[in-house]
C-alpha cells in the first residue's frame, strides 16, 4: 500500500513578511547585517541603516536585487531620526518593523568610566533605539495592521562582567523598556521582543577581546556550552520574533548564546 504519510508535504513555517518593510539599524557589519540579508531572504523589503556608506553599500550587494533602501544616518543625532524615518514613510509606504541592532560597546574600569563614556554608550544602545522606536509607531508610519519591534540587548544586561559597567546598565535597562513597550503597544497590534545573544564572534566582539588576556578570552569561549556562535544564529532567531507568524509573542527576552545562562 502507498504511504499516505509520505505523500503529505513537509511541514514548513511561513514568516509572512510579504514585502513588508523593516528598518534594521546596525545593517552595515556584524550582527545587523546579517539580520538584515536575513529578513531580506525571508521575503522583508530591508530599510539598512548605519554610519558608514562604503559598508552600507557592502550590505546592499549581499541584498542583491531584493528590495531595499539604504539610510545613512549617525543615531548619536537623535533629532534627525524621526524627519529620516518619516522620509522613508514617503519613500516606501507604511512601516512594519524595527530591528535596532545597532551598538556600541567600552570597556573600562569603574575609576575611568566617565559620565561621558556611559552616555556615549546610552545615547546608541538605548536612547536612539527608543527614539526610532517613537518614530516607526508614528500613526502616520506605521502599517494599519500594527507591527513588530525587536532589540538587540545582551547577556550582559542579566550578568555581570567586569568592565562592562556602562554596557551592562545600557542593555538591562534595554530590556526592562522593552517590556514596558509591550504593554503600552499591545492595544494597537504593536509586539516589542528583545534578543539578548552571548559571545558572537564580530568584528566589535573581536575588538573588545583583544584587550583581555588570553586565558581570559578562552575563558569567555568555554563558558557558552555550544562554544561561540556566529550572526547568522542570532539573525535567525530576529526574523522569527519579528515575523508576522510570531504574532503571539510580546515582551520577550529571548536569549541566543549557546547555553551561557542556563548554567
Amino acid at each position: 500500500m502507498p504511504n499516505a504519510a509520505a505523500d503529505q508535504p513537509e511541514p514548513s513555517l511561513s514568516l509572512g513578511f510579504g514585502g513588508r518593510w523593516v528598518v534594521v539599524t546596525g545593517a552595515s557589519s556584524g550582527i545587523g547585517r546579517a539580520i538584515a540579508i536575513e529578513l531580506s531572504a525571508q521575503g522583508a523589503g530591508v530599510i539598512a541603516c548605519g554610519r558608514d556608506q562604503g559598508r552600507l553599500a557592502e550590505t546592499a550587494q549581499a541584498l542583491g536585487d531584493r528590495p531595499h533602501r539604504l539610510l545613512a544616518l549617525d543615531l548619536a543625532q537623535h533629532a534627525e531620526i524621526v524627519p529620516a524615518v518619516q522620509r522613508l514613510r514617503a519613500d516606501v509606504g507604511p512601516i512594519y518593523g524595527l530591528c535596532h541592532a545597532a551598538g556600541i560597546v567600552q570597556t573600562r574600569p569603574l575609576a575611568s568610566n566617565s559620565v561621558d563614556v556611559v552616555r556615549s554608550q546610552m545615547d546608541i544602545n538605548l536612547v536612539a533605539g527608543l527614539e526610532l522606536a517613537r518614530a516607526v509607531c508614528r500613526r502616520d508610519v506605521l502599517a494599519s495592521e500594527g507591527g513588530s519591534l525587536l532589540f538587540i540587548s545582551s547577556i550582559y544586561g542579566r550578568v555581570g562582567m567586569a568592565g562592562q559597567i556602562g554596557y551592562c546598565a545600557t542593555k538591562g535597562a534595554l530590556a526592562a523598556a522593552v517590556r514596558a513597550l509591550a504593554v503600552e503597544l499591545a492595544r494597537r497590534k504593536v509586539r516589542a521582543n528583545c534578543l539578548s545573544p552571548g559571545l558572537v564572534m564580530t568584528a566589535m566582539t573581536e575588538q573588545s577581546l583583544s584587550l583581555l588576556s588570553a586565558d581570559h578570552v578562552e575563558h569567555l569561549k568555554a563558558a557558552h556550552p555550544l562554544g561561540a556562535g556566529e550572526p547568522a544564529d542570532v539573525a535567525h532567531a530576529a526574523a522569527f520574533l519579528l515575523s508576522p507568524a510570531a504574532r503571539w509573542i510580546t515582551g520577550v527576552d529571548l536569549p541566543v548564546d549557546g547555553g551561557f545562562t542556563a548554567q
